[in-house]
């Protein structure tokens, strides 16, 4: 932890989406919590009151548009204008989980770039900057006209393997084309060979596994992905790698939304273990003896230092 923070000007507020993680940022940063309520109506409306003078300050907001989605992002919505209207110098947004991130294009006719839209309410709310991590899809900095730190896990997860060190050879798994640039991260962190799993998927939700590029036979598998959802795609790709001759298949990934069946599935698969940060709040019904889970606070806390500061960011990246 550091010591305390000296500038007054720097504020960190919490939202509801994942408290824990606010309070770990604070403690990284040396500051405390800025005094904020956030409380219902009894028809659901969303009522916020700043219970401290933030009048000249550089407020960063800690919150995750992850489930319920919606809520979070009107509370989100809610606090920028509070902040405004309270004349916050600026309003930075830490959002370590960027909801809605994999509507960024349209794939179908009549579909909507749901991405773009929640970066226009950001920006149009009054955000002056994001800071965020591992979006689905990269090219979601260019919906934003403020300047967006985008920070990457792959180093925190990379860091954790190298630690196990494992005597076989391991190869990188990317459970599709659309992760291989994620998977040479780790694969160039780590000193080993890249696999892809060609899979087709009929409908959302629903994964195909066809088969796997690359060399796994008698290896340990770590399979990555940014964000793990209902758990099909990674539970049947590691059913794949053990079928075709892996060793031992470990996963992980960067945001563990794990909806709906994913949890049982992950239990009852051949993934021996799930790597996750904290992107987003695991409620304890999740916390299966299976996954771990890893801090993202130092380096959100480190990068809110740095833009505090006006110093570098770039070398989180590296």
């Amino acid at each position: 932890m550091y010591n305390q923070y000296v500038d007054p000007n720097l504020k960190i507020f919490a939202l509801n989406s994942n408290r824990a993680l606010a309070e770990e940022i604070a403690n990284f940063v040396g500051v405390e919590l800025g005094k904020c309520s956030v409380k219902r109506f009894s028809d659901g409306e969303i009522q916020i009151n700043i219970e401290e003078s933030i009048r000249g300050c550089d407020v960063y907001v800690i919150q995750s548009t992850s489930s319920p989605v919606n809520d979070n992002l009107m509370e989100l919505l809610i606090m920028i204008d509070a902040l405004k209207r309270a004349s916050a110098r600026t309003v930075n947004l830490v959002i370590p989980y960027y909801g809605y991130a994999r509507q960024d294009r349209k794939a179908r006719a009549r579909e909507p770039i749901t991405a773009k839209l929640v970066a226009n309410l950001l920006e149009k709310a009054g955000a002056t900057r994001v800071i965020t991590l591992d979006l689905h899809a990269p090219q979601i900095q260019g919906f934003f006209d403020i300047p967006i730190d985008h920070l990457m896990g792959v180093k925190i997860l990379a860091d954790y393997f190298k630690k196990k060190q494992f005597d076989d050879d391991i190869v990188i798994v990317s459970p599709d084309h659309g992760g291989v640039t994620r998977a040479r991260k780790m694969a160039e962190r780590m000193k080993a060979p890249i696999a892809i799993i060609d899979k087709r998927r009929p409908k959302p939700n629903v994964a195909e596994v066809m088969n796997i590029v690359g060399n796994i036979e008698g290896k340990i598998a770590i399979l990555i992905d940014d964000i793990i959802d209902t758990a099909g795609t990674i539970t049947l790709g590691a059913n794949a790698l053990v079928e075709n001759g892996a060793k031992e298949v470990y996963a992980c990934c960067t945001h563990p939304v794990l909806s709906g069946p994913a949890i049982d599935r992950i239990q009852n698969s051949n993934i021996r273990e799930l790597v996750v940060t904290n992107s987003i709040a695991l409620p304890e019904e999740k916390k299966i003896d299976k996954i771990v889970e890893l801090s993202v606070a130092p380096l959100m806390g480190e990068a809110i230092i740095r833009v505090h500061e006006d110093q570098s960011v770039s070398m989180l990246f590296d």
